[in-house]
């Protein structure tokens, strides 16, 4: 059982260098999800209840709009997100998962083909901490080889949807083909923590710079992504004067993925990628530099 950590690098966090003496990592997060949300279709005793709008459906029937709301990700909003971030150079990490990617193929060739890293998000919404350690085992398992089979690469880092379980971070070590994992929001920086006597590195992610908030209250208007994101960016970066640190920002298909919302993301591109000694950086590469620089 894996303990909690209160303290981990206290007042006095590492001096770490980012490759060309960047002063804060930048990594964008796109949750690719659409498709495998809780679905009537796909067996489940009730379709997926947050949408844009609360639901007046009755529980056990379709919600066609909220489907709509959905699809609107896959079907719109993920092409303008990836065309925003090759206007700026950004390369990012999509959590991706499984069954989403089966229901859109195109889009699991082409998060590839522009140079994004393709990351394990799940089959799909699944409560792992609801599921027996088999069972949890075998999800992980059967996601990895769909995603690599629709994109050609294999994730090489896991995210829950609905949060890890007490066995997650065991499994996916004992899976033997990740190198790291994000279940963790307790630090600006990557860490390393013991999983059955093997050190394990952690990328912790962030609920700060995430458009969930546009769906869930706390962003109305695109200013609010853009001032959150820079408000955080500009303080990170100007603790990275003496402690760099990293940055994540989350984002979602189907929310920031309509026009003016997306205005808000590329108002944030356009801040950021215009600022010096700025290290936007897939997890992956996070990952690979912490593990060969501070092993």
């Amino acid at each position: 059982m894996e303990e909690r950590d209160f303290v981990g690098y206290g007042p006095n966090p590492p001096v770490i260098q980012w490759p060309n003496g960047a002063k804060i990592a930048v990594s964008v997060v796109v949750n690719y999800e659409e498709g495998s949300e809780y679905s009537l279709l796909d067996g489940d005793a009730q379709g997926e209840s947050m949408g844009e709008v609360p639901s007046p459906v009755p529980v056990g029937e379709r919600d066609l709009a909220n489907e709509s709301f959905f699809e609107y990700g896959s079907r719109v909003g993920v092409w303008r997100i990836m065309n925003i971030l090759d206007e700026f150079n950004v390369k990012a990490t999509f959590y991706c998962c499984a069954l989403a990617l089966e229901r859109n193929p195109d889009v699991a060739r082409e998060i590839t083909a522009r140079g994004h890293e393709v990351f394990g998000h799940g089959n799909r919404w699944e409560e792992y901490f609801r599921m027996s350690r088999d069972e949890e085992r075998e999800a992980i398992r059967n996601a990895v080889e769909s995603i690599e089979r629709t994109t050609g690469q294999r994730p090489l880092g896991w995210y829950c949807r609905y949060g890890p379980s007490v066995n997650t971070r065991e499994l996916v070590v004992e899976e033997g083909g990740f190198i790291y994992d994000c279940n963790s929001y307790n630090d600006d920086l990557p860490y390393y923590t013991n999983v059955n006597g093997k050190k394990w590195l952690v990328i912790p992610y962030s609920l700060e710079v995430n458009d969930t908030k546009f769906w869930r209250g706390g962003m109305t208007m695109p200013e609010h992504f853009y001032h959150v994101a820079r408000g955080t960016f500009d303080l990170l970066r100007r603790e990275g004067e003496t402690h760099p640190k990293m940055m994540s920002v989350g984002l979602h298909c189907r929310i920031i993925g309509k026009p003016s919302r997306a205005a808000g993301l590329r108002q944030f591109l356009e801040y950021a990628t215009s600022q010096p000694n700025v290290w936007f950086a897939r997890r992956i590469d996070i990952a690979r530099w912490w593990l060969k620089n501070y092993p």
